[in-house]
């Protein structure tokens, strides 16, 4: 993924070209990780990048079946209790998760949305999910409004994920994506690469 969107020409282009890159940067920030590095929590905040990696797998899978079984609704619907639960759980990443699998599912997901954008109607009516954190006042988003968020969502907990890496290693966006893509190296960006251990004499 280059470090900027190509040309769009029409709205369907646009909106999965700028999701995808927001997808991709998680894949970014979770580059050269450890598992254990992926449940650290550098700052004085609770989320780990592993955290933040589930959460937006789970986010993305849960619009994504709500827009596929548009104008209805899926056939499973939780109680507010449990929703709220399985919401927060999402944000944690413990030490005996693995990062391989976290992006496994990540990939999954990120790739059957991008495919949803690409056939889904944008015009569908999505019903507003049964939660206490959305709007009782409006019935239904579209398709479009849905994809729209998603980027919004993605947006948001990329500049988490930031943080959090720039707190385990010192590593920023543009260095591990062109550490990723094996970009040369110049005088104002140097690839990402892992701290060589010291040799010993």
């Amino acid at each position: 993924m280059s470090a900027h969107v190509a040309p769009i020409a029409n709205e369907t282009e646009g909106l999965a070209g700028f999701l995808a890159q927001q997808q991709d940067a998680f894949r970014s920030v979770a580059y050269g990780l450890s598992d254990a590095q992926a449940a650290s929590t550098p700052t004085i905040s609770a989320l780990s990048v592993g955290g933040l990696l589930k959460h937006t797998a789970e986010v993305q899978e849960h619009w994504l079946q709500l827009v596929l079984a548009a104008p209805g609704r899926p056939v499973v619907e939780e109680s507010d209790a449990d929703k709220t639960a399985e919401h927060l759980d999402t944000f944690r990443f413990r030490e005996t998760d693995s990062l391989e699998i976290a992006l496994k599912t990540y990939d999954d997901v990120s790739a059957r949305v991008l495919d949803a954008v690409r056939t889904v109607d944008l015009g569908v009516a999505v019903p507003v999910p049964e939660a206490p954190w959305f709007p009782k006042d409006i019935e239904a988003w579209s398709a479009r409004w849905v994809w729209l968020h998603l980027i919004e969502e993605l947006s948001r907990h990329a500049g988490h994920a930031d943080i959090i890496r720039e707190g385990i290693d010192g590593a920023t966006m543009y260095e591990l994506v062109a550490g990723r893509e094996g970009w040369p190296e110049t005088p104002w960006l140097k690839p990402w690469q892992p701290k060589q251990a010291p040799t010993l004499r």
